[in-house]
């Protein structure tokens, strides 16, 4: 098996506030693990099969997303890059910016996502599009390579996603309302987005009379502010969500998105979009405070945050698993952490409130909604400690109100084949998905597809937060 390498094809679908773009990407599995060891399956390569032309995002009106329209331009694509919906094994469909918003955003990402491939997972939530854009820009990889402390910040036509990394590690994230399609103009008549009314008022402006040239400056400055950690209450008003999350200071820019192929690309400038895209991206580029930090060039630039969803969301468990592959896919799972602090009895002992306590955050109503089980920090596990955690947690499982739903659980140790089996022996009735070396958090939501041939399965961990 060392030898075996197992290839899969991942599809990224980006649906954003201007433009909607897709790619085609194959990944490389391979056992990395010597030889005696446990086997341990890794992505070892990725690279890029097909990547769309950029479209402008299809919309009915101001509210609603054309669905037919997407639809047929995933399918126009996926005929152009030579491959059929049974192609794909995994991937994502990401909703990002504006569009997150609009009445149907979430009936289409999931009508998308069940339509365009096997496993192919709906994404939404602007913290994960940071995550997914500096991935897919480079940034993530950059501070690994550098150690340094990397705000990627992904400016598209509604948001400015930031993603802050250091050496490889997620620092923090945020969101904010700056956009180069939140000033339009048709003509002599000026649209203004809803989502900086507020803002525009406080700074003394009429959202009929914008001055484009000073929306963006001022956009700049209150981006330089969040960076630096110097935002203001008015500042505030621009926020999409929680204020940013990481701490320290940040070493080093890099911009993706659409916008901040206007600030690498000189030559960009001289289209016109109608809009302050590129007032912004000259704004940023003369803004005195960002210019004082190092700046780093993207590998990617307006296809960042969709090559992000095509190679850079999926993840693999381990080899050592439990699964009942004909309750696979399973799709959109919210993961209930227990944590066992090292010690066995503390987890055991609490296990029927532990259940308890997720049956009340994730089927109030007893409608038999499934979740999944975190258990991390486990101690070292002897067979008869096996057995007593799989024995007290059968007996707290009695309380869920659908005992013919599988139960889920995954774990950051190598205990999942055994404790799965385990399971197996107590409840034979009971479809059982046990899966290792993965990490989660509680709150996160999970995918997992099929089995594959290497004997792991592709796992996609995310959130699902369609902004409002």
């Amino acid at each position: 098996m060392n030898e075996q390498t197992e290839r899969i094809i991942s599809a990224g679908i980006d649906i954003g506030t201007s433009t909607t773009k897709l790619v085609i990407s194959e990944l490389s599995l391979r056992n990395v693990a010597g030889g005696g060891q446990v086997p341990k399956i890794e992505i070892t390569d990725k690279k890029i099969l097909y990547r769309s032309p950029i479209f402008k995002t299809p919309l009915l009106s101001d509210t609603v997303i054309d669905i037919p329209a997407v639809q047929s331009m995933v399918e126009s694509e996926y005929h152009q890059a030579g491959i059929t919906m049974e192609n794909i094994q995994t991937g994502a469909v990401i909703i990002t910016g504006e569009t997150a918003t609009k009445q149907n955003a979430e009936e289409m990402v999931y009508r998308l996502s069940k339509a365009a491939g096997e496993f192919l997972v709906a994404a939404a939530g602007p913290d994960l599009e940071g995550i997914i854009a500096a991935k897919g820009s480079g940034a993530y990889q950059h501070s690994i390579e550098t150690g340094k402390t990397i705000a990627n910040i992904d400016i598209g036509g509604g948001t400015a996603n930031i993603a802050v990394y250091r050496s490889g590690m997620l620092c923090g994230t945020c969101t904010l309302h700056i956009g180069g399609r939140l000033v339009e103009w048709e003509g002599a008549k000026v649209k203004v987005a809803p989502s900086i009314g507020k803002w525009l008022k406080s700074k003394g402006h009429s959202p009929l009379n914008v001055d484009g040239v000073i929306i963006a400056n001022e956009m700049s400055k209150v981006l330089s502010r969040f960076l630096a950690g110097s935002f203001t209450k008015e500042d505030e008003l621009l926020l999409v969500g929680k204020e940013p999350s990481w701490t320290g200071r940040i070493d080093v820019l890099m911009f993706s998105g659409g916008v901040s192929d206007c600030i690498y690309h000189e030559e960009r400038e001289e289209k016109s979009f109608q809009d302050i895209g590129m007032m912004l991206a000259t704004s940023i580029k003369e803004n005195e405070v960002l210019a004082a930090w190092e700046w780093e060039q993207p590998v990617e630039t307006v296809r960042a945050t969709v090559l992000g969803a095509g190679t850079h969301t999926t993840e693999i468990s381990g080899a050592t698993i439990e699964v009942n592959d004909s309750h696979l896919p399973v799709r959109n799972i919210p993961v209930y952490r227990i944590d066992f602090q090292g010690v066995l009895d503390d987890g055991t002992g609490t296990m029927a409130q532990s259940v308890q306590d997720a049956i009340t955050i994730y089927d109030p109503l007893k409608e038999g909604l499934n979740f999944a089980f975190y258990l991390t920090n486990l101690p070292y596990l002897s067979f008869r400690d096996i057995q007593q955690l799989a024995a007290e947690f059968t007996e707290a499982l009695m309380q869920k109100p659908n005992q013919q739903q599988p139960l889920i659980i995954v774990m950051d140790s190598d205990y999942g084949k055994v404790l799965g089996q385990t399971f197996l022996a107590n409840r034979p009735d009971l479809p059982v998905i046990c899966i290792d070396q993965t990490q989660v958090e509680h709150g996160d939501y999970l995918d997992i597809g099929r089995l594959l041939r290497t004997g792991v399965v592709p796992v996609v961990v995310k959130t699902l937060t369609f902004h409002n």
